[in-house]
């Protein structure tokens, strides 16, 4: 059988707070929005830019409304793009991890919800992109996560099976799209989620990408 394992990007395999508070905080002036504490808004940047254009909204007091942030998104996605790979990280022994799968005959893909484009340019520019036998973004499929299908079709394009795959993510989006795909989730706690990962209730949590080969090698074997 083949075994998947499908990563979430930011917040669990690369750390891109950074840039994407960044690419905000260049912007920010051109649509009356403050600029942002890196520290404070690290939990937002889970939810991309339109999470911190309503995050900078909710520091200033107001809202923003969807057709605000769909007129100011191109511009936020532009100034990402310029920096994408600036300050971004793989999360420490995340790559170690991955060949450690690799090696191990898992296939390993990765759904995000960052436009797939972005999501490419990012990875090549860390390098190993070989690695992932599949990469779906925002924009692959007419839905994205949490709708399970999003999931699904990365675990296919893998050439495996939901009973022998895993979802390795951050945030209640990973938690959420995995629970109802009907595959087994495991979730980082240094990421993106503002709230502590055990809380959202997967089936195993982990600190260190060290433990995670082991970990989801042990979720298949009790699905079987």
């Amino acid at each position: 059988m083949i075994r998947s394992a499908i990563f979430d990007l930011d917040g669990t395999l690369v750390d891109t707070a950074d840039d994407l508070i960044g690419a905000m905080n260049a912007v920010a002036h051109r649509f009356d929005l403050p600029r942002l504490d890196p520290v404070e808004a690290r939990a937002a940047a889970g939810r991309g830019g339109r999470g911190l254009m309503r995050h900078a909204a909710a520091q200033a007091g107001r809202e923003i409304t969807d057709d605000q942030i769909l007129a100011a998104y191109p511009a936020f996605l532009d100034a990402y793009e310029i920096r994408i790979a600036e300050e971004s990280r793989y999360f420490p022994g995340a790559e170690a991890a991955v060949d450690a799968l690799i090696e191990a005959g898992w296939r390993v893909g990765i759904c995000t919800n960052k436009p797939e484009r972005l999501a490419r340019t990012l990875i090549d520019r860390l390098g190993g992109a070989a690695r992932y036998g599949a990469l779906l973004g925002a924009d692959s499929l007419p839905v994205r996560k949490p709708d399970p299908r999003h999931v699904l079709e990365t675990i296919g394009r893998l050439g495996g099976a939901p009973a022998q795959a895993v979802m390795i993510g951050d945030t209640a989006t990973d938690r959420d799209a995995a629970g109802a795909a009907g595959v087994a989730c495991v979730l980082y706690e240094h990421g993106f989620s503002p709230a502590p990962v055990a809380e959202l209730a997967p089936e195993a949590v982990f600190a260190d990408f060290a433990e995670l080969p082991t970990l989801i090698d042990g979720l298949i074997r009790e699905s079987a």
